[in-house]
């Protein structure tokens, strides 16, 4: 396994504590931070975060719950082609374009990794519709690779935690991952994006009931709001 070296940003001391702080409170909170999508294999994990682009994970649990009790093996879900498959994801978004490339990455997974998923990054990138941050939730979900993969909760938090300033998820991902410290890297994007989807919501973050609040170099700008 090959991970990126990770890029060095200047942190002092200060503000070295302040993030160890965060996350040592996050760990303490849920030590085994997991993501909200329902597989049982890698390949319906797989599966599940494709469809999960521009999805909720609560939509797409409620479509795969059905799908995966016929189709939770490549072969199975290449047998089923585009057309039998739109039934179950019709509710999800871009549902169509979904369909395309889970079938078409079924059949790819059958015919050049033997019907299993790579757990390789480039692999994995190489597959229709898998981009760096389906790789990333991937593979880190796997405890394969450390990986942050940067969404619109991820990118939020991040900003107003202080963590990053980055301007792109690519920024954010490589300020992230440099500054998390070490031993909490393979847990921090689920933190992150389960704190950004219940606590510090995009309109009125819930400061009041935020465990690192006092540490959040935004929580001026919301209280009273």
């Amino acid at each position: 396994m090959t991970v990126k070296p990770r890029i060095a940003f200047r942190v002092g001391p200060k503000e070295r504590l302040r993030i160890q702080a965060i996350f040592d409170r996050f760990a303490a909170v849920a030590p085994h931070p997991k993501t909200e999508l329902v597989y049982a294999n890698p390949f319906t994990l797989l599966v599940s975060v494709v469809l999960s682009a521009q999805a909720t994970d609560k939509s797409v649990n409620k479509a795969t719950q059905p799908l995966f009790q016929v189709a939770d093996t490549p072969a199975k879900m290449a047998a089923l082609g585009e057309e039998g498959l739109i039934p179950f994801i019709r509710t999800i978004g871009l549902y169509r374009t979904k369909a395309k490339n889970v079938i078409a990455l079924s059949r790819i997974l059958i015919e050049t990794h033997g019907g299993q998923v790579p757990l390789q990054r480039d692999a994995l990138q190489a597959l229709p519709g898998v981009g760096r941050k389906t790789a990333s939730v991937v593979l880190n979900e796997l405890d394969v690779e450390p990986a942050i993969a940067v969404d619109t909760h991820v990118f939020r938090v991040a900003h107003r935690l202080g963590l990053s300033k980055g301007k792109t998820p690519d920024q954010v991902e490589a300020e992230l991952m440099a500054k998390v410290p070490a031993p909490y890297l393979t847990r921090a994007h689920h933190w992150l994006i389960l704190h950004g989807r219940y606590v510090c919501v995009a309109r009125r973050p819930k400061c009041e009931i935020c465990i690192v609040a006092d540490l959040c170099p935004s929580r001026e700008l919301f209280l009273g709001a």
